[in-house]
């Protein structure tokens, strides 16, 4: 298998085998991301994509999940994506479901048909980075996607029979917004009510335009009791039934784990106890993106 760049892929695709059809992100301006920097958008030649199918037909014919990367490689032409996803169900006999990250325009840009054919040839579950729920932050941090839009993509795909796992972001709001961004957010995937939520923690990474900002006094980071406070908020605020809620990633201090609607509490004392025992605490030479 060749890979081009950097390659990143969701926690819950670890054991994934990950293709990659396209190279960047096709929007690349979010002033906090480093992922893509300097690199071209464009999508994969077709017959690399299915030459690099069948090399891993023959190494590993046992997978049973693949992530399609780059950054939003929904964007792909459905018929291309459909090509990809006939193949891989051809190749390995035990596929189980494919996962590909997307924006909202993605989502929203492809007609109700197109996304449940996609559905029913194994695209099983959809990536999207809300960010935050407050629009001010995302015009801020130059997101594509309003935070409506965000929300009637997410809608669409579940309408459409694929599963969304949504990510929000601790600290974008910095210090003096941080309360505000994380009600507005949790307001946000209340009305989405995605199957997976993952709370991520921003880390402002040096050369992107959000660190130039941070050198100006421009941005203030919450520190880590701000960010605690801003997650115990976001949690306390969301209304959601049945969805997965997770802070397992390498940025976040404290990992965290439950479904809300029965673990709301659980995970509140978690957060409650994090404030009295530092101990619980991710180290910061530990975290990473």
């Amino acid at each position: 298998m060749r890979y081009r760049g950097l390659v990143i892929r969701p926690p819950s695709e670890a054991g994934s085998y990950i293709l990659q059809v396209t190279y960047g992100c096709s929007h690349n301006a979010c002033t906090f991301c480093p992922t893509y920097k300097g690199v071209r958008f464009s999508p994969r030649p077709l017959e690399e994509v299915e030459e690099d199918i069948a090399a891993a037909s023959r190494l590993i014919p046992y997978t049973r999940r693949v992530f399609l990367a780059d950054g939003n490689a929904l964007c792909l032409p459905t018929e291309e994506l459909e090509r990809i996803l006939r193949l891989l169900r051809q190749s390995f006999p035990r596929l189980e479901r494919v996962g590909i990250y997307a924006n909202g325009r993605d989502i929203n840009g492809k007609p109700r048909e197109e996304l449940r054919r996609l559905a029913e040839m194994g695209l099983g579950i959809v990536y999207l980075g809300l960010e935050s729920g407050d629009d001010e932050v995302l015009r801020r941090v130059r997101k594509r996607d309003t935070c409506e839009e965000m929300v009637q993509a997410v809608l669409k795909a579940k309408e459409c029979g694929i599963l969304t796992s949504v990510i929000v972001l601790l600290g974008l709001g910095g210090k003096e917004g941080s309360l505000r961004h994380a009600r507005l957010s949790a307001e946000a995937v209340s009305r989405m009510n995605p199957h997976y939520l993952s709370a991520l923690t921003l880390m402002v990474v040096p050369g992107t335009p959000l660190h130039a900002e941070w050198e100006r006094g421009e941005f203030e980071m919450p520190d880590q009791r701000g960010l605690l406070e801003e997650l115990r908020e976001f949690i306390s605020a969301c209304r959601l039934e049945g969805c997965v809620f997770r802070t397992n990633h390498a940025s976040n201090y404290l990992p965290l784990k439950g479904v809300l609607s029965r673990d709301r509490e659980r995970l509140l004392n978690t957060i409650e106890r994090a404030f009295q025992r530092p101990e619980m605490l991710r180290p910061e030479f530990m975290r990473a993106l």
